[in-house]
């Protein structure tokens, strides 16, 4: 049978009409998942207000609780090691090096996972991999990301020696990771508040997968 050049060119032009939607959507599927919808962080912990008490294990089964950091700046990093976000500021050592550079400074650093099915030996392997000096607590139930109103993964929150939360919001300005000037709001906060300063900036709006709670 010939077919004519006309409907050829038509049935090609179908096709890769057909081929440009489907990519499309699986695009928009794929971003929807990884970019989260941060309404949540409405809920939750509030600048000024006092942090929610906690207490959770970590990666070795060791108890760790808030009360136990009195008279220290708390810093809260919500984290899961499939979130592509928290893998890239891994592999730039982003908190490790924030880690570092305030840990003689009376803050502490301390990273939750509220993956739902986590264990506490998928948090152990991503303390080990990442040969990390702070732990990592078991939060698979999601009592406490739901307390702080965690939607993000990243997701900080800078808890002050008074207890109170000083800071919610983004790790930086640069959710994509190709900003030349980027500005760290972890960093600037921390810097104030170990210089005895009211933090200047003290919420932003959180970027990175969405933390995937147990249902």
């Amino acid at each position: 049978m010939r077919v004519s050049k006309q409907a050829l060119i038509l049935t090609l032009a179908l096709a890769g009409a057909a081929l440009t939607t489907t990519v499309g959507l699986v695009m928009a599927d794929t971003m929807a998942d990884t970019m989260a919808d941060t309404r949540g962080e409405a809920t939750g912990a509030q600048v000024g207000q006092p942090a929610p008490k906690f207490s959770l294990q970590d990666q070795d089964g060791k108890p760790v609780s808030l009360d136990q950091y009195k008279d220290k700046i708390v810093v809260l990093e919500w984290v899961n090691p499939q979130c592509p976000f928290v893998q890239r500021h891994y592999q730039e050592k982003t908190m490790i090096s924030l880690r570092d550079k305030y840990k003689d400074q009376n803050v502490e650093w301390i990273a939750i996972n509220s993956t739902n099915g986590t264990t506490a030996q998928d948090n152990k392997k991503w303390v080990s991999s990442n040969s990390l000096n702070y732990p990592i607590l078991d939060d698979s139930q999601g009592t406490v990301g739901h307390a702080y109103g965690a939607v993000t993964t990243p997701q900080m929150f800078i808890i002050d020696k008074n207890r109170n939360v000083a800071y919610k919001g983004a790790i930086d300005n640069d959710p994509r990771g190709k900003e030349k000037d980027r500005l760290n709001y972890v960093d600037k906060a921390l810097g104030e508040l170990v210089a005895g300063k009211s933090v200047s900036t003290t919420e932003t709006k959180s970027y990175g997968c969405s933390v995937k709670y147990a249902k």
